[in-house]
């Protein structure tokens, strides 16, 4: 295995920097924005090649926005924290000046003339857009790659998938190629890629981070921040995770993200389940060993912490019918020539869900409003819930299951994600340690509907207590292949 690591020049130290250091480098003046963003370029050049996590660069955008940012904190009249802060935006969002491709065939170059609300908010903030990281076809599944923007491959060994379906936003997160990365979570999306690439993913509370135009599993999408610590995450949510009229789903009355947040990091009085199972019978003893020890570590820290088993049923046939409807949607429009050019298993699922009749849908809705109703009992008696993130972990890149597994899809691996989707609940990974073989695992915290800042103050005093590890390149098995 070959190792190409970064060296400790100041250019490449200054691109391994967080958002808190960076603008305190800022406001001293010993660091310029340009600077910083000329670093993660010149990240984003030395490692996309092997990674594939930008599918696009806009250099020119990028380093306009920075000089402006430059221009505003030497007047001393930043717009905020994120002020000249390197950031992405996943291929799903709408960004002004960059193409949408969604990973799909079926799109073209043009380039958007308007923001979503995500975009906008980043951008009036000033922060950096530096460019739109890959996704799988519309995002329709738990792993990246797509027939428009090859693989995308984890950093860790680029033999594995990062995940996905925001597999381009974590990858650019775990090799710093900007700091704040803006990622989608319809079923696991943001979670399970933090996991297989050890970084911090986080979704929030349905509704609290508004988007448009809304996703075709409208109920199910929540948008939010990847990123390599909790604080640039709630950075990231202080101006994202704000009403915007838009959004028709979009729900106020959104906290200031890190306001139950302390230095002291201790988490007494806190009452938390631990669910190693949560009803699937998936697991690997590595990925349970280091998920145990989390949940142990989080005792250290203070809370109280019962393994305890929810009594819910399996939720996998309930998601796997509004996701296979929400697919048959997505392509319901299309010409045949466009149908051809979909990815085979898009389209697979795509011509299953047209097969529900209405009576499945609002008996998977049924199934899903007792989901809801289980939960919300079970959250009168515990403030967060443990579970693995994903209970495998990275496989071989370009392929939906692990091969050889014999498993049907992408949900059948990814059990303990989706079904806070069905919930609408915060959830978030955190990076817990590394199987034999040198693999990130992660520890999901959940917490109940709209107490999204509590999740975020088991997450920081967690990873501030035990920090994780980061890439210091990219690691090979073989010889360097195209995506």
């Amino acid at each position: 295995m070959t190792s190409k690591s970064s060296d400790t020049n100041t250019p490449k130290e200054l691109g391994l920097c967080d958002a808190r250091t960076l603008r305190a480098l800022y406001a001293s003046g010993q660091v310029s924005p340009v600077e910083a963003t000329r670093a993660a370029l010149e990240r984003i050049e030395r490692f996309n090649g092997d990674v594939n996590a930008f599918c696009h660069v806009d250099h020119d955008g990028a380093l306009a926005a920075a000089r402006d940012s430059e221009a505003r904190w030497q007047r001393g009249e930043p717009l905020g924290p994120i002020d000249g802060i390197p950031a992405s935006m996943k291929d799903l969002s709408e960004v002004a000046g960059m193409p949408v491709r969604d990973g799909s065939l079926t799109t073209g170059d043009d380039i958007c003339d308007h923001d979503g609300p995500p975009a906008q908010f980043l951008r009036e903030a000033g922060a950096v857009l530096l460019g739109k990281t890959t996704t799988p076809e519309f995002g329709w599944k738990a792993t990246t790659d797509s027939r428009v923007t090859g693989i995308t491959r984890n950093p860790w060994n680029t033999d594995l998938t990062p995940g996905g379906s925001s597999g381009g936003a974590a990858v650019a997160a775990a090799l710093n190629m900007g700091v704040l990365h803006q990622g989608g979570d319809s079923g696991g999306s943001i979670r399970i890629p933090a996991a297989f690439t050890g970084v911090f993913g986080f979704k929030s509370t349905y509704g609290w981070v508004p988007q448009w135009p809304p996703s075709t599993m409208a109920s199910l999408s929540h948008i939010g921040p990847i990123t390599r610590t909790v604080d640039d995450a709630i950075a990231m949510l202080n101006v994202i995770g704000r009403f915007h009229g838009h959004d028709y789903f979009a729900v106020p009355g959104q906290p200031a993200w890190g306001e139950q947040c302390d230095d002291e990091g201790r988490l007494d009085g806190l009452k938390v389940a631990f669910c190693p199972a949560l009803g699937t019978a998936v697991r690997d003893d590595e990925i349970s060993h280091c998920v145990g020890h989390a949940a142990h570590r989080l005792e250290e820290l203070g809370a109280q912490v019962d393994r305890i088993e929810p009594e819910v049923e399996s939720s996998l046939e309930t998601y796997r019918i509004l996701w296979a409807a929400a697919s048959a949607t997505q392509v319901a429009d299309m010409t045949p020539q466009q149908k051809a050019l979909l990815d085979p298993g898009l389209a697979e699922i795509a011509e299953w869900g047209r097969a529900f009749s209405a009576v499945d849908l609002l008996r998977a809705q049924t199934m899903r409003t007792r989901l809801n109703r289980h939960m919300d009992h079970f959250f009168g008696s515990y403030d967060l819930i443990l579970t693995p993130s994903v209970p495998i972990a990275a496989f071989e890149a370009g392929h939906e299951v692990p091969p050889g597994s014999g498993m049907r899809d992408w949900m059948e691996w990814t059990p303990f994600t989706y079904p806070f989707n069905l919930t609408q609940q915060p959830a978030a990974s955190v990076p817990c340690g590394f199987t034999a073989a040198g693999l990130p695992v992660g520890l999901q915290i959940v917490g109940a509907r709209f107490d999204d800042t509590r999740v975020l103050r088991a997450c920081r005093a967690y990873m501030n207590a035990f920090p994780p590890r980061f890439p210091e390149g990219i690691n090979e098995s073989r010889a360097s292949r195209p995506s």
